[in-house]
């Protein structure tokens, strides 16, 4: 007697897929296989290799008598090739899930087998459970738009070059500094190199190969700062005028600068949060207990989602402590913080962080001020 087949209770098919600069594995099932079929697509041209990919998806639909409009839900993790392949997958009718690794558990022995296939089984494995309303650990990631993901970079090498232009002033500073020199890097200190107006604390010349090095720094500062330059002039004005109407609205509140109010709006509230706790979780200021038994430990919090992010809000919510006195939020850090030293302020300015930017982002969506929070004149 034959024994009986399982139903076909869902006929899509499944595919986890782990990503390597040389190969990627694809594993597959439609659900009614003991096995997922495991595929290795080895083309040198990325764009050829996902070609490949859609093709060989096309052969398992045909030999294993799908529909040639059954639907593929594919997942991969975030990593250095960004969401170009999520893009293109779903623009081929593909349904593509992008989650952070972090999330992903893995067993906890001292030795793990680590393979691209045990990876791209444990991927499938994992977006069946999540397919099937499992949904507690992965976490998905929303797949920004190209040009979304565009104005994102430029806000980011704004930062980038800002960071740079500090690092070539404060490079020559500490060179100067070794000959007993104590100067400040203004805009015409590359002419008072090219001079030879500075001097050791001795009075005498400063050593011929620290010069040279000196004029290197300066024309590495200059570029950096023309670069800087050009950034800052073109960024705001390429944004689309719906996204300058929301930075305006943000740097409209004191204590709310038009780079903050940029820089929050393309890193996080250009995405839809059902409500305040998933935006404290994609910003990673949310607690994280630890309660075992009779172990009860604050861990702090979560760190997960944009450090970017983060480290922006917490400036926002110094800054927010200095210009809006007499907001709500200022008054709770002042009752919460008095008497307190500054490692208990450095905590408290977190939970700052956290409430601000729930506030932020009702006044963004809603218009409602934060209480007691002043606007610009």
């Amino acid at each position: 007697m034959q024994p009986t087949q399982r139903p076909n209770v869902n006929p899509d098919m499944e595919a986890g897929l782990e990503l390597a600069n040389k190969s990627w594995k694809l594993a597959v099932t439609d659900g009614r296989r003991p096995n997922p079929a495991i595929l290795t697509l080895t083309t040198a041209d990325l764009w050829e290799r996902l070609v490949d990919l859609v093709r060989r998806l096309g052969d398992l639909k045909h030999r294993w008598g799908l529909p040639e409009d059954c639907q593929v839900v594919l997942i991969y993790e975030a990593g250095q090739d960004g969401f170009w392949i999520a893009r293109a997958l779903q623009a081929m009718g593909i349904r593509v899930l992008v989650v952070d690794p972090a999330s992903i558990p893995m067993p906890r022995h001292a030795k793990r087998a680590k393979t691209d296939r045990l990876d791209a089984l444990k991927l499938l494995s994992e977006l069946r459970a999540w397919l099937r309303a499992d949904r507690r650990e992965l976490r998905v990631l929303s797949i920004p738009s190209e040009d979304a993901e565009h104005k994102r970079l430029l806000s980011r090498e704004r930062g980038l070059l800002q960071k740079e232009i500090g690092q070539h002033r404060d490079r020559m500073v500490k060179l100067l500094r070794t000959q007993g020199c104590t100067v400040q890097v203004d805009s015409n200190f590359a002419e008072r190199v090219m001079s030879g107006e500075l001097r050791r604390a001795d009075g005498q010349r400063i050593p011929e190969e620290l010069w040279d090095r000196l004029l290197r720094e300066c024309e590495r500062l200059e570029l950096a700062r023309r670069q800087f330059a050009a950034v800052e002039r073109t960024l705001l004005h390429e944004l689309p005028e719906e996204l300058q109407r929301t930075i305006a609205m943000l740097a409209r509140l004191r204590g709310v600068g038009w780079v903050g109010a940029m820089r929050l709006v393309l890193e996080l509230l250009w995405r839809d949060f059902a409500n305040r706790r998933q935006l404290g979780s994609c910003v990673g200021l949310v607690p994280q207990p630890y309660d075992s038994g009779d172990s009860h430990t604050d861990q702090g919090i979560s760190k997960q989602g944009n450090r970017r992010v983060r480290a922006l809000l917490i400036e926002m919510a110094w800054a927010w402590l200095k210009y809006q006195r007499g907001s709500d939020l200022a008054q709770w850090f002042a009752r919460r913080t008095q008497g307190a030293n500054k490692r208990g302020k450095r905590i408290a300015i977190v939970a700052v962080a956290r409430r601000l930017v729930i506030a932020l982002w009702r006044y963004v969506r809603e218009g409602l001020v934060p209480n007691g929070a002043l606007l610009k004149i």
